[in-house]
């Protein structure tokens, strides 16, 4: 599995489509894609149908009346 990914202001993101897939949501990333673009998705109250969407500490994303928050790992950022 692989790390999120740290932007230049160095916040760490991850990408929708994987986090989809980390939460149990979508078993792979084609059912991710699929659920993704049928916008069944909402981040911060708003359909997202970009899989590639960069998800921040304190998005909210929500998928069948479940919402998950995006929290951050509580770890330093490479140096």
């Amino acid at each position: 599995m692989s790390e999120p990914e740290n932007t230049q202001d160095n916040v760490e993101t991850i990408e929708l489509d994987r986090f989809l897939k980390l939460a149990q949501i979508a078993q792979s990333g084609g059912e991710a894609k699929v659920i993704i673009k049928s916008g069944a998705i909402l981040v911060n109250g708003i359909v997202e149908t970009r899989r590639g969407r960069k998800l921040r500490p304190g998005d909210r994303v929500e998928h069948n009346g479940e919402e998950y928050v995006i929290e951050s790992d509580g770890q330093d950022p490479p140096e």
